[in-house]
């Protein structure tokens, strides 16, 4: 499935238990290939195979990145997948903004740590697993509306700066591990609009053909990854294999 990993690799999946995260475990499982998966979600994963070991964590605080961190203790990771992404939270009433006076420090500030921080924090709490000499594959959901050159609509604010930090913070960890790993990839990933808790209020205005399931989104991205090489570390794509300006 992933030709550029060796047999019985190491993955870590983070937000393991949502749509793609789930999707992207399930796919994998059906490899042979694959020697271990390490799913972090919030709430333990119930899955019926020996090569899973479900660590619930919440990755976001300092106290989750430190557990996991020891758990692995310098363990090599062959492919970190992180699917972890905020745009909406009832509870905190949490929503994208249409204007700029919808626009607040909290909604910044929230977006920002989960969708940018968090994923960063992860790859620097983590990076003597990704160190070394073995194939090691980074790869980060994102989203095109992080795209500067792309954004011709305006709006969803906070949602739009998160995931353009992710990308620059994902693409300045790819030069730095570019230095401690020459076979290792770091890549940003757009999944499209995919069917899942993170785009269902947003999704009655978007075309059916274009709401992709995450057992397509999963299978897209895992093909995307699997053709990039060390050279395109650092860089953005999309769930067709296209790529997308910064």
């Amino acid at each position: 499935m992933l030709d550029y990993l060796p047999d019985r690799y190491t993955v870590l999946i983070t937000g393991a238990s949502g749509g793609i995260g789930r999707a992207v475990l399930q796919h994998l499982l059906s490899s042979s290939q694959v020697g271990l998966i390490i799913a972090v979600s919030r709430q333990p994963l119930d899955i019926a195979d020996e090569r899973v070991t479900s660590l619930p964590l919440d990755v976001t605080t300092e106290e989750g990145r430190f557990a996991l961190r020891e758990k692995l203790d310098g363990q090599p990771v062959h492919l970190f997948f992180n699917a972890i992404g905020l745009l909406h939270d009832d509870a905190k009433q949490l929503q994208p903004e249409k204007r700029l006076d919808q626009l607040t420090a909290g909604n910044l500030q929230a977006l920002m740590h989960v969708n940018a921080f968090t994923p960063a924090l992860l790859i620097a709490a983590l990076s003597a697993s990704f160190k070394g000499t073995h194939p090691c594959i980074v790869a980060s959901l994102s989203a095109r509306v992080g795209s500067i050159t792309d954004n011709q609509l305006g709006g969803w604010y906070s949602y739009r700066a998160s995931k353009a930090a992710h990308n620059m913070l994902l693409k300045t960890a790819a030069i730095e591990l570019k230095r401690l790993n020459k076979a290792s990839i770091v890549l940003c990933l757009h999944p499209g609009t995919t069917s899942t808790p993170l785009s269902e209020p947003f999704q009655s205005r978007v075309p059916n053909e274009k709401l992709f399931t995450p057992d397509f989104v999963a299978s897209q991205l895992l093909g995307v990854i699997n053709k990039r090489t060390p050279e395109e570390s650092g860089s953005f794509w999309d769930w067709a294999g296209k790529p997308i300006e910064w």
